[in-house]
């Protein structure tokens, strides 16, 4: 929809002073950046630059997923998929991450976080289902305005149908840092503690991939008695019964 592209450039348009003014080249394929995520259903990724936002990467995954043929989609057709009733809220996320990533983490660090919200997307099939949307800075230029971006977009319909409208972001680069805000109600985002530790963090990720305690204890060098307390102890923090349950949380919270 155009009235979705207009109100996202509106967006991006407001924030110049933190957008790169020229073309800065990207260094790095996508695919081996991809390794590193976490997708918990069918997704597709791209690389959109923010210089002239166009799109300078997209995987072929999207036409299985929305239908649009990645030889000719455009950004603007992507935003347009977005449900009529989410995109202020989209908007909001990305003025507040935007904003906070910038004020408070400062210019050199922003390309160490991942950026994460969910919203409506219309699939293939016409219909619209929960996405979480993942993001993380490519390339920035001398000053730190940012360039070029990957976005992941993930359809998590099969784990939730409710939207937290919560936005995250998480430090990817060793440290354990990780800020939300609730989009619709609070005014920027604030340090939350996480209430899973960082090897409990390791044990879910891996849960998520439907790995069983057994390999999950020879992945981590762990022993199987030491994953199952882990699972337990992770059971009990989240308050949920099922690794889907927990997989759906931790994705509506944004801790993965």
């Amino acid at each position: 929809m155009k009235q979705n592209a207009e109100i996202l450039h509106g967006i991006w348009n407001k924030s110049k002073d933190i957008i790169t003014s020229r073309n800065i080249d990207l260094d790095v394929s996508p695919d081996q950046i991809m390794s590193s995520f976490f997708c918990a259903g069918p997704y597709y990724y791209y690389v959109v630059d923010f210089y002239d936002r166009q799109i300078k990467y997209m995987s072929p995954y999207i036409e299985d997923v929305l239908g649009l043929d990645p030889k000719t989609v455009t950004f603007d057709d992507i935003i347009g998929q977005i449900h009529p009733d989410d995109i202020y809220y989209v908007a909001q996320a990305e003025e507040k991450i935007l904003n906070y990533l910038y004020k408070h983490m400062g210019r050199n660090k922003v390309t160490e976080y991942k950026m994460s919200y969910c919203f409506r997307f219309k699939i293939a099939d016409g219909s619209y289902q929960l996405f979480q949307h993942q993001a993380i800075l490519l390339t920035t230029d001398e000053e730190g305005g940012f360039a070029k971006s990957l976005n992941i977009h993930t359809n998590i319909n099969h784990l939730t149908t409710v939207n937290s409208h919560k936005a995250t972001l998480t430090h990817i680069i060793g440290k354990y840092d990780f800020f939300q805000v609730d989009v619709l109600n609070e005014p920027a985002l604030k340090s939350m503690e996480r209430p899973f530790s960082k090897r409990e963090m390791e044990v879910i990720r891996l849960i998520a991939e439907g790995r069983r305690n057994k390999e999950i204890a020879k992945l981590l060098f762990i022993s199987l008695q030491t994953v199952n307390t882990h699972r337990k102890n992770i059971m009990r923090k989240s308050g949920t019964k099922t690794g889907l349950e927990l997989i759906a949380m931790c994705i509506k919270e944004g801790f993965i």
